[in-house]
């Protein structure tokens, strides 16, 4: 590889960072948002730094990984659990889960769903560095400071402004959807139209919203309940 198709590639990778960056940030800013400011700041940069290693490591196998039945379906529907789970949380005191409890439990879901969200992601940094696995690593590597700034910027917002925190939830319900349409074995079983598509996604938004606020506010009652 040239300088100049070097650099080309570093640059094109930058912007790829930049574009892709945005639904893995929105998840890691809803899962570590129960968090207070210091263990927040631990949480986005330890499950960003792991998630990135992991990534690394798969980049190899990405494209087997994307053509794989149940796994887009898999990640969906975990990512629409995020969602339910940030709106129950929403609802808890914040001294409601011990702190590193829910450190350890923010930084499982940051990996998890960065990894199952970030196939796409890993294959187009690869395409542009052309096999230069230098190149592969800088990519994946120069995700983490785009991610960690915007996910704390996120979660910080929420905390401004708390009606984000529903928007947050209803982008996080049709990525959900949408990664669960995708999978190899729904769109071969069901062939879904964009109709259907839409329709399904709002189903799926309304749905979240509805299950979050009665969940949390059945378990507010529960802990209100004199033992």
């Amino acid at each position: 590889m040239t300088a100049g198709h070097f650099i080309l590639s570093g640059l094109s990778i930058v912007l790829i960072d930049l574009l892709l960056a945005g639904d893995n940030a929105l998840v890691i800013a809803m899962a570590v948002r129960s968090l207070s400011g210091p263990e927040r700041r631990i949480g986005v940069a330890a499950g960003a730094a792991l998630a990135v290693v992991l990534r690394v490591a798969l980049t190899a196998v990405a494209s087997r990984l994307l053509t794989l039945e149940y796994v887009e379906l898999a990640g969906g529907l975990f990512v629409l659990w995020i969602a339910v789970k940030v709106l129950v949380d929403a609802t808890d005191p914040p001294d409601a889960a011990p702190a590193p409890r829910r450190l350890l439990q923010a930084i499982w879901f940051i990996v998890l769903a960065d990894l199952t969200m970030s196939v796409d992601n890993i294959l187009a940094i690869a395409g542009a560095a052309r096999g230069h696995y230098g190149l592969i690593a800088f990519g994946l590597a120069l995700s983490i400071p785009f991610v960690v700034f915007s996910s704390n910027l996120l979660a910080d917002l929420m905390d401004r402004y708390p009606i984000l925190v529903y928007l947050g939830v209803g982008i996080l319900g049709k990525v959900g959807g949408d990664m669960v349409l995708e999978d190899r074995f729904v769109l071969r079983t069901a062939h879904p139209t964009d109709p259907i598509r839409y329709l399904i996604d709002g189903l799926l938004i309304a749905a979240i919203l509805v299950a979050g606020r009665r969940i949390g506010a059945a378990r507010r009652k529960h802990a209100e309940t004199p033992a």
